[in-house]
């Protein structure tokens, strides 16, 4: 980025998210992106936990959220990484506990 250009705050939160959440290892700060990308309804029932290098660990409520959020975790990771920079999250792991 030459330096007399501008970029939006809403284009740079979620990498400025995302390095919070690498260097604190607390991945709840990726909690509006995460929402952002899976939608109100999964976000719901599921929230960012922590961000262990490019694994990103999530809490579910039921495990049948960890079951259908496997099954679409390529399409999840690629979305967060148009959000958060190439290569922010590689690999999604699933828990159980209260959001």
């Amino acid at each position: 980025m030459a330096r007399g250009e501008f970029k939006s705050l809403e284009s740079l939160l979620p990498r400025v998210l995302a390095r919070l959440a690498e260097e604190s290892g607390r991945g709840q700060a990726l909690a509006p992106v995460w929402a952002a990308v899976v939608g109100p309804h999964l976000a719901r029932h599921t929230t960012p936990f922590a961000l262990q290098g490019t694994t990103l660990v999530v809490t579910v409520s039921e495990e049948q959220w960890a079951r259908s959020l496997e099954a679409e975790a390529a399409s999840l990771c690629e979305r967060l990484n148009e959000r958060l920079g190439p290569g922010s999250v590689t690999t999604l792991t699933f828990r159980m506990g209260r959001r």
